[in-house]
């Protein structure tokens, strides 16, 4: 684990400068923040996501390349769309080395701000990576009636655990991980997650229930214990659901089964994780959480701060990415061991 970031001469950073209502950092310094627990859930929460991975393997992801190939910095990049759950076209990149061998696959996706383009300096070298735009955001997977903003898409179908859009969002990542297997099926052998933020929790969501993925890299994950979370100021997604539930709406049963932190519990491949000590979008509390429930093996890398620009960030980031390639590299198949 990784310890509080410091200065050369080590001693600990100043606190940032900002100019926000409340405090990002809600308090909370390292050694609180790694105490921060996962609730519970409800008794059948693995039930409830074992039934739709399931569900999500019974589609065809039909996926198809999207045009002509380009080579960018010694990866090839084409468009790519597969079907999801609910007949959901999403569409997306491929990539894959330009020379040598494919020997591992990723799904990497993205935060709530949506992907314009892919990103192949993020994975290990060797790896045929697919970047799917998520249902209702990015560049290529906008659906009608779907708000593309965080503060509408993250209420969307709020109103019960069947209708919630974040579960829809889920199930494009196993069809991503079907539709890659089709595509490039050696990279089917050994296979990553990516994610950052919205992605990072959707990807805790996720994997628990799909032994097809051997390690995953979450940074500043969001969606880590709701109860928590909604007591949080923040300028983020959680933001308004903080605001539906002030306003009387009956919210947190629902949430109960997308708490990215209560899903940490059951996973139990090998995770990096990316946290911040400071973030006004996504609350430490929450992003800690996910952390700290972790069943399997697990690797801290503590942020100073998310997304927010200060000092060194540039630097903290390339080091995080860098820890991050190492770690998907370098982490073996698990054998799967009994759920909790």
């Amino acid at each position: 684990m990784s310890t509080h970031p410091l200065t050369p001469d080590g001693s600990e950073l100043s606190p940032l400068p900002h100019d926000f209502p409340f405090d990002p950092t809600h308090g909370y310094d390292l050694p609180r923040l790694l105490a921060v627990e996962a609730p519970p859930g409800p008794d059948d929460f693995a039930g409830f996501w074992r039934e739709r991975y399931a569900s999500a393997l019974r589609v065809d992801p039909a996926p198809r390349i999207e045009g002509p190939w380009t080579t960018v910095d010694g990866v090839r990049v084409a468009d790519i769309s597969y079907t999801s759950a609910d007949g959901v076209r999403i569409g997306g990149w491929l990539t894959v080395p330009a020379d040598g061998p494919v020997t591992q696959g990723c799904v990497a996706t993205h935060g709530y701000g949506g992907r314009a383009a892919p990103d192949p300096r993020q994975p290990p070298p060797g790896t045929a990576t697919i970047w799917p735009c998520l249902r209702g955001l990015g560049t290529r997977s906008l659906l009608p009636g779907v708000p593309s903003n965080s503060a509408g898409h993250v209420l969307h179908g709020i109103g019960s655990r069947e209708s919630y859009l974040i579960g829809g969002c889920v199930a494009d990542v196993w069809c991503a991980a079907t539709a890659l297997r089709r595509l490039v099926p050696e990279a089917g052998g050994r296979l990553t997650y990516l994610g950052t933020s919205f992605g990072g929790g959707i990807g805790a969501l996720a994997l628990p229930w799909d032994d097809r993925f051997h390690a995953a890299g979450l940074t500043v994950p969001t969606f880590g214990n709701h109860p928590l979370r909604v007591t949080l100021p923040c300028t983020g997604s959680g933001e308004s659901v903080r605001t539906r539930l002030a306003e009387g709406a009956p919210v947190l049963d629902v949430l109960a089964y997308f708490d990215a932190a209560t899903a940490a519990r059951h996973l139990r491949i090998p995770v990096h994780v990316g946290a911040a000590l400071f973030d006004p979008s996504v609350p430490p509390p929450g992003q800690f959480a996910v952390y700290n429930a972790l069943a399997g093996p697990r690797e801290l890398f503590v942020l100073r701060a998310g997304h927010f620009d200060h000092p060194g960030e540039p630097a903290e980031t390339a080091a995080l990415e860098e820890a991050q390639r190492r770690f998907l590299a370098g982490a073996g198949p698990v054998v799967p061991g009994p759920t909790a």
